[in-house]
């Protein structure tokens, strides 16, 4: 979503003007362009904000995966690998943590790996990582988990997304009591700990007074 609504929006009042008053047609494709990088835009954004309310309450909004799959098919007919894998990231995460269905979720994140990195847009392939390092934990392949989730970590710090980091370092020290060193995973959630309350992030604060809970390492 690099452009401001409103400029697309002006540009296509002035380009309806400029064929219908002035005889000029020719940017009005141009125009159409615009207005379906502008529906891409909004079906992602309320599918986020459905996705939202869904781990608020558990419950799942049947518009919901509609939504990602439409944006999914809006950016792919603009050529926005960018905007296509941020929404495919979006498919696969309904499918693997709303419908517990990996089987389903493994193409969508595995396209949208391959686009976000093609587009070079980092967050969403940090977003990708995260979520393929679940499956590998729930198949049991611990350090391809930890692999994958390390990259996204990386690419977290990088950008300075520090609540990212946060909850990142949380599955990091699942993965390291599921491997016995219950002192590397104590000093991971302290670091997230810290982390989430410099930056505010107080839900991921709370996630991580429950890992020390479930982890007991209260």
């Amino acid at each position: 979503m690099s452009e401001g609504v409103d400029a697309r929006l002006t540009r296509a009042q002035e380009r309806y003007e400029q064929a219908v008053f002035g005889g000029d047609a020719k940017h009005l494709d141009e125009a159409e362009r615009d207005l379906t990088a502008l529906d891409a835009d909004a079906a992602l954004a309320r599918g986020r904000l459905l996705h939202a309310r869904f781990l608020g309450s558990g419950s799942e909004d049947a518009a919901e995966l509609p939504l990602f799959e439409r944006a999914a098919q809006l950016y792919r007919e603009l050529g926005d690998a960018r905007g296509e894998g941020e929404s495919l990231f979006w498919v696969g995460t309904v499918h693997q943590v709303i419908r517990q269905d990996q089987a389903t979720a493994d193409p969508a994140f595995a396209r949208a790996r391959e686009l976000a990195t093609e587009a070079g847009d980092e967050l969403t392939l940090s977003y990708v990582l995260r979520h393929l390092c679940f499956g590998e934990q729930a198949a049991g392949r611990v350090d391809a988990a930890r692999e994958l989730l390390t990259e996204s970590t990386r690419l977290r710090r990088n950008l300075s997304f520090t609540p990212g980091v946060a909850a990142n370092l949380i599955g990091l020290a699942d993965l390291a009591a599921s491997g016995g060193d219950r002192d590397a995973a104590r000093q991971l959630l302290d670091e997230a700990a810290e982390l989430a309350a410099g930056s505010g992030a107080y839900g991921v604060g709370q996630w991580v007074e429950e890992a020390r809970d479930e982890l007991s390492l209260a």
